[in-house]
């Protein structure tokens, strides 16, 4: 199983970016995938989720109207539009899939991460 996370970078407040993770080793269309984040001395979170078949979304309410969660089960890739982009969302941006879904509580399906992508919002 493989993760690879793209698209972060430094941007001002307000700001956005899109982030792309693509998996592989795994039936990818089977699974709700879920965007997490790990800001410096604090521990991971989940940010959104998305069913397997995309119609339905969860995102975490401190990020709910400005995020965006997509996937593209023929690419194997998930996507997460940040829009209006605070200095809080400043972390590392991972991906998985997860066992649960429309809960914080998440539980990640797979032991092996992907280096993720650092976002990193000041002015």
């Amino acid at each position: 199983v493989q993760f690879v996370e793209s698209g972060g970078g430094l941007v001002q407040p307000g700001g956005s970016l899109r982030l792309s993770c693509v998996a592989s080793g795994f039936t990818f269309s089977n699974y709700v995938m879920t965007w997490y984040r790990q800001a410096p001395r604090k521990g991971r979170e989940l940010v959104a989720s998305i069913m397997p078949s995309g119609d339905s979304t969860y995102y975490v309410d401190s990020v709910k109207g400005r995020f965006s969660i997509s996937r593209d089960n023929a690419r194997n890739t998930v996507n997460l539009q940040m829009n209006n982009l605070k200095p809080e969302d400043t972390a590392v941006y991972f991906c998985n899939a997860d066992y649960r879904y429309g809960t914080t509580l998440s539980r990640p399906v797979f032991t092996s991460w992907g280096q993720g992508t650092q976002v990193t919002v000041s002015s």
